[in-house]
């Protein structure tokens, strides 16, 4: 028998592709995950357990540093966070909302406007590099390397609406990708999705996660944030946290709250503290009910 470490690269219908130091090994996963209610997914390092003629099995699953339960993806050091600028047009709340998912998991996120040669995404763009989220801009033909070099080295994972050009984008990271693309739905304002599962790719030192697209329906999977946490995933506010008359500001209508008062002073996007507002809404809501 023979044990080996690996990272699972791809997961199809409970077959775990894991690239280990003896190349890539189909595997199954024993059957006791299933009792602690845990699944491998991609992006988990594991154990596989090698016997004369007989499949490979992953035996243990290393301990996660963060996980997505859609896409099914762990231990990410980044999000490559894909929008476009036209077709579909972008929607902050949902871009708000991942980017406050990502930061309650520890997940470093970066942002892609895609189809700037169709219609440029500065405006946009300028809201979240000024929140200190590096921002790269791409056409038909432009920003593949810069990504690529920034990539270089990181567990990576691209996500993106459907119909952003997230498939045409891993396309040209990855020339040697033969993706197919789908041109956009006009009656439905989004594109169909190309990508069916997660599918890692090794660049420099690293990964590129390509994950299917979703609907706006979808974001509510990725995860939910206690309406008391929810003030520390957006970067603006950070000056401002501690410094309001209460201690336990909601950063709504109190008095004396530094935060409106900083988006008041045009020190925080409007955009930016209106996804707050209805995310700590829908927080409270939930909390409610559970």
């Amino acid at each position: 028998m023979n044990r080996t470490e690996g990272k699972i690269i791809r997961a199809v219908g409970g077959i775990y592709y894991t690239e280990t130091k003896d190349g890539v090994l189909a595997c199954r996963a024993r059957g006791i995950f299933r009792n602690r209610s845990l699944s491998p997914s991609a992006g988990d390092n594991v154990t596989v357990v090698c016997e004369d003629n007989a499949e490979p099995v992953i035996d243990e699953i290393a301990e996660r540093k963060n996980f997505l339960i859609r896409p099914p993806l762990a231990n990410l050091d980044m999000v490559l966070l894909v929008v476009s600028s036209c077709e579909p047009a972008p929607n902050a709340f949902v871009i708000d909302k991942l980017i406050a998912i990502f930061e309650s998991k520890g997940i470093e996120t970066a942002l892609i406007f895609t189809k700037n040669d169709k219609l440029a995404g500065d405006d946009i763009a300028g809201v979240y590099e000024r929140a200190g989220y590096r921002c790269f801009m791409t056409g038909l033909d432009t920003g593949a390397e810069d990504i690529r070099s920034y990539a270089a080295g990181k567990i990576t994972a691209l996500i993106g609406n459907s119909g952003v050009g997230k498939s045409s984008l891993m396309n040209r990271i990855f020339p040697e990708l033969n993706s197919e693309t789908a041109e956009i739905s006009r009656k439905l304002g989004r594109g169909r999705h190309t990508t069916r599962e997660v599918c890692m790719y090794p660049l420099e030192g690293g990964y590129i996660a390509d994950t299917p697209g979703f609907s706006t329906v979808d974001i509510e999977r990725y995860g939910r944030i206690p309406k008391a946490e929810l003030d520390g995933c957006f970067r603006e506010f950070q000056p401002f946290l501690g410094k309001c008359r209460f201690s336990d500001c909601a950063h709504l209508k109190e008095s004396g709250c530094a935060v409106t008062e900083a988006l008041a002073a045009g020190k925080i996007p409007l955009s930016r503290y209106e996804s707050y507002s209805r995310m700590y809404a829908e927080s409270a809501e939930l909390e409610k009910k559970y």
